[in-house]
């Protein structure tokens, strides 16, 4: 069976929806953590694709997470070689940060259910172009990018990109990836922590019910379609 290979990093989080996606085009999906040291289990160029997912960690830390580095190469190598690669909020902001674009601190966090914006480019997209042109989706970040100039963008909102292309490489600010469990995970936290935090963990919480399922939906669409770009 082919193999995706996926980063990940401590606290964020996990392949989820992903996993059973990559079953139904006959691969499966291997992760690997950096920051615990070792190396994935067979050779990068023995991948057939490979997903970066988010993080605590930002652009620029290198210096705090010097794995960052590691990761950084192997962005760029994957991209500059047109290889199959899905990119999710740290890792959208790799793919923008190693190519040319910026990443930035936002003024506020974008944390919950919010809606986007699928642009008219990403309607011929073999990847992202499905679905309805307004998406309400989960957002977790405080960091934004904006792609380098060679970039196709697929969808925004109000505040900042939350999807592009670069040739066989798609990056997403939005988290298509994450179920109940993950985002459970996400949300403890904030209500074990201050008055605000636990007000948006509870505002997160009530509209996990109303768009959780079709999220998920949404999810798994979106990567069978990446990995039919890995098979």
């Amino acid at each position: 069976m082919a193999e995706i290979l996926a980063i990940a990093h401590p606290d964020g989080g996990t392949v989820g929806v992903f996993n059973a996606a990559a079953a139904e085009e006959s691969l499966s999906i291997e992760t690997w953590i950096p920051a615990e040291g070792g190396e994935p289990q067979r050779p990068l160029d023995q991948y057939s694709g490979l997903v970066v997912l988010g993080g605590d960690e930002n652009i620029g830390e290198v210096d705090r997470y010097p794995y960052l580095e590691r990761e950084y190469e192997i962005v760029n190598d994957w991209i500059e070689a047109d290889r199959p690669l899905f990119g999710v909020c740290l890792g959208a902001q790799m793919m923008a940060h190693v190519r040319g674009g910026s990443v930035f601190k936002m003024p506020e966090k974008e944390l919950g259910w919010i809606e986007i914006e699928q642009l008219p480019a990403a309607q011929d997209d073999p990847v992202a172009g499905f679905g309805p042109q307004l998406l309400t989706g989960l957002l977790w970040h405080s960091y934004g990018c904006e792609p380098p100039p060679e970039a196709t963008v697929l969808a925004r909102n109000e505040v900042c990109v939350q999807a592009f292309k670069l040739g066989e490489a798609w990056g997403f600010q939005h988290h298509p990836e994450v179920d109940d469990q993950l985002l459970d995970e996400w949300l403890q936290p904030l209500l074990a922590g201050e008055a605000e935090g636990r007000r948006v963990a509870e505002i997160v919480d009530a509209g996990t019910a109303v768009h959780m399922a079709t999220w998920n939906d949404y999810g798994r669409e979106l990567f069978r379609r990446f990995a039919r770009r890995c098979a």
